[in-house]
């Protein structure tokens, strides 16, 4: 494909013109070293060697004001256009005449796995969960300023059973008071991990915590999301949403648990969080979350469940000198209490994880995970609807090394024991992973 045609410059065009208004005589290459035989004469002082036109001078001012206009940003923030109307930019994609612009992105993600449960206790929807490979998901990213006002942002989910539109929503620019809204499809802000997709996670699969409260796809749904940013000294954002209950795969300590339909206000899901940032120091900093969730279940009229969640991120990278170190610590707990007929359950689940980056190109991660039987009033281990046969303490370990070829490919080699009370030995897994990245792709949440 040929490079589109480029401008040519206020300078070249000026330069040009004043070639044109040269005497034939001055523009006639002589013989090296040879003065011309007819050299012109030195101008009478106080005149010059070629007075531009009128029209000249017209035609270098409009010359210069379309090179100024070129050179401006357009008013929603959008690349400059070329003379076709067309975007200059390679890494970005023209839809209309009216700079509307599309960041695109392919994110592959598969992995060979070997277990050695029959019945691996995986609760993730994108996690390798049978032996040999498995492909775990393609995600096409597309991210859009659709005016001064919104931005839209998508993420479809390609799998062997299918597609899944797993975001699609709009967020709003322009809203006094550090006001934010966005609608449609998205997760949730509950906590750090589900808010996010699996090519941003430092391990291959997710905690089972969020697939054994929420569902095997995270807490999603549609609906509607306000936040505000305090005025504070430091970084404090209060987060609250509504969306639908209902979902088998992203709502499942709710109605996603059985079913059910929206017949009011109190058929929705609720959820709130608070986000807050300190800079301990120019290496250090910290980032502490509270969330929490509450909404109908499927047990009964009226029954509710409620989660709460805390969640914590403490990175070290070093700015004051050249280092590619890097070392994190994330742990998040969530308390899920739920009402079932005649009594109401509770149960923990949570994880804690440490990843270190001692190379450009290399990481090491090792990751905790628990989570409780669900117990009733009396403390008793009760039949739970959801997972009847979690009658025990379930433990995993997993560790795994990342390997980066450039920032656009990454391979990993992770190995997990999952110790599972209620039978009778350890599951083991093994895990190769291979996510390749296409195109433009915006930036994750610090």
């Amino acid at each position: 494909m040929f490079p589109p045609a480029r401008r040519p410059s206020g300078l070249i065009i000026v330069s040009l013109l004043w070639l044109c208004t040269l005497p034939a005589q001055a523009q006639e290459a002589p013989d090296a070293g040879t003065p011309p035989a007819d050299a012109a004469a030195p101008p009478a002082e106080g005149t010059s060697e070629a007075e531009p036109s009128a029209d000249d001078l017209a035609e270098i001012e409009k010359a210069l004001g379309a090179d100024k206009a070129a050179a401006e940003p357009s008013p929603t923030g959008a690349p400059p256009a070329s003379d076709s109307g067309a975007a200059v930019s390679p890494s970005r994609v023209s839809v209309s005449p009216n700079n509307q612009w599309l960041d695109l992105s392919l994110v592959l993600d598969m992995a060979l796995a070997a277990f050695t449960a029959e019945e691996p206790l995986q609760t993730g929807g994108h996690d390798p969960n049978t032996n040999g490979f498995n492909f775990q998901q393609l995600e096409l990213s597309i991210r859009s300023v659709v005016d001064p006002y919104f931005r839209f942002d998508s993420n479809l989910v390609f799998a062997l059973s299918g597609v899944e539109i797993e975001e699609a929503y709009v967020t709003t620019l322009e809203l006094p008071a550090n006001l934010q809204v966005r609608a449609g499809q998205f997760l949730t802000r509950f906590g750090r991990i589900n808010p996010t997709h699996p090519h941003a996670w430092d391990f291959a699969d997710q905690p089972f915590a969020i697939g054994r409260v929420f569902g095997a796809e995270g807490n999603s749904g549609l609906g509607v999301e306000v936040s505000w940013l305090s005025p504070l000294p430091w970084y404090l954002e209060l987060v609250g949403s509504t969306t639908d209950a209902s979902g088998e795969g992203s709502a499942r300590s709710f109605l996603g648990g059985g079913g059910g339909r929206v017949v009011s206000l109190l058929d929705f899901q609720f959820t709130g969080a608070v986000k807050q940032f300190f800079p301990l120091s120019d290496d250090l900093s910290l980032l502490w979350g509270l969330s929490s969730a509450t909404g109908p279940n499927a047990s009964g009229h009226r029954n509710y469940t409620n989660v709460f969640g805390t969640d914590v991120y403490l990175k070290y990278r070093p700015t004051t000198m050249a280092s590619y170190s890097v070392i994190s610590l994330q742990a998040e707990l969530l308390y899920r209490r739920r009402q079932i007929p005649d009594d109401v359950l509770s149960d923990y689940n949570g994880y804690a994880q440490v990843l270190w980056r001692f190379a450009k190109r290399w990481s090491t991660a090792a990751r905790y995970e628990f989570g409780t039987a669900a117990r009733d009033q009396d403390g008793r281990v009760a039949d739970d609807p959801l997972d009847p046969e979690w009658t025990d303490t379930r433990q995993r370990i997993s560790a795994n090394v990342t390997f980066w070829p450039t920032e656009f490919s990454r391979l990993r080699l992770q190995a997990a024991t999952d110790r599972a009370a209620w039978r009778d030995e350890a599951d083991y897994s093994v895990f190769l992973t291979l996510e390749a990245v296409m195109g433009a792709h915006g930036a994750h949440a610090f």
